[in-house]
């Protein structure tokens, strides 16, 4: 872990619990409960990170843990940097993103490996407006296995990252598309470039809620297909960190 001259970093106090070394950072609420639901969890096995809910296992030695709602870098990135500092350091992070890319359609998956930095957190890290980290991290590869083990169809390829929810241009969106961008979304770059700064390793799985390829916004979060695919991305995320918490 790099060694920085801020005046407030993230602490890690007698009171934090054992999370253990393997974190799942769930965006959405709907899935950070379906998730729950798969790992039986209690509702009294949590406790407050901010205003996002840690759920751990404090009856025995803490494997994994999961975390959210959230959402946007900024806050994502101070959610990691705390799970970091008690002891997380493979993540997984859960998101929902708009497509960009012809080929990608409402309840697809995508893996992404690369993501454009739009937002203004990573360059606080190190990381310039507008680049794309050159870095690939061991859990895309772990979850890539997951998705072609299972069967599950998927993309994978570089996102957009965004602070700018209503500044998604049309004029950036084909710009974007032209580039060959699959996607857009509000955390992922930022959450790539502490996990390099940090040292961790981080990878993570998208799901498609809405698509912007036309150009026209076309909402899709009560799509059957986005609903299952949701639940798919759950259910394999629930088996990569039962497989990697007891020999982590």
């Amino acid at each position: 872990m790099q060694n920085n001259q801020a005046v407030v970093n993230p602490q890690k106090s007698k009171s934090s619990p054992a999370i253990g070394p393997v974190a799942v950072m769930a965006a959405s609420g709907m899935d950070l409960q379906y998730l729950c639901k798969l790992l039986h969890f209690k509702k009294k096995d949590f406790g407050r990170l901010f205003i996002s809910r840690l759920y751990f296992d404090n009856l025995r030695s803490a494997r994994y843990s999961v975390t959210g709602p959230f959402v946007g870098a900024p806050y994502a990135v101070m959610l990691l940097e705390t799970l970091i500092v008690r002891g997380a350091r493979q993540i997984i992070f859960l998101g929902w993103c708009g497509a960009i890319s012809e080929k990608i359609k409402i309840g697809d998956i995508i893996l992404p490996t690369a993501a454009l930095i739009d937002e203004g957190t990573s360059r606080h890290y190190g990381a310039g407006d507008g680049g794309q980290l050159p870095v690939s991290f061991p859990m895309e590869s772990i979850i890539r296995r997951g998705l072609k083990y299972n069967q599950i169809t998927f993309h994978e390829g570089a996102v957009w990252t965004t602070d700018a929810v209503y500044r998604e241009t049309r004029h950036k969106v084909a710009a974007h598309q032209a580039n060959g961008i699959l996607a857009v979304e509000m955390e992922m770059s930022a959450l790539r470039t502490v996990a390099q700064f940090r040292g961790v390793d981080l990878g993570g799985v998208l799901v498609v809620s809405d698509e912007l390829s036309s150009l026209t916004w076309r909402p899709g979060f009560k799509h059957e297909k986005f609903l299952q695919s949701r639940k798919t991305a759950c259910t394999l995320i629930k088996e990569l960190i039962c497989e990697a918490g007891p020999s982590t």
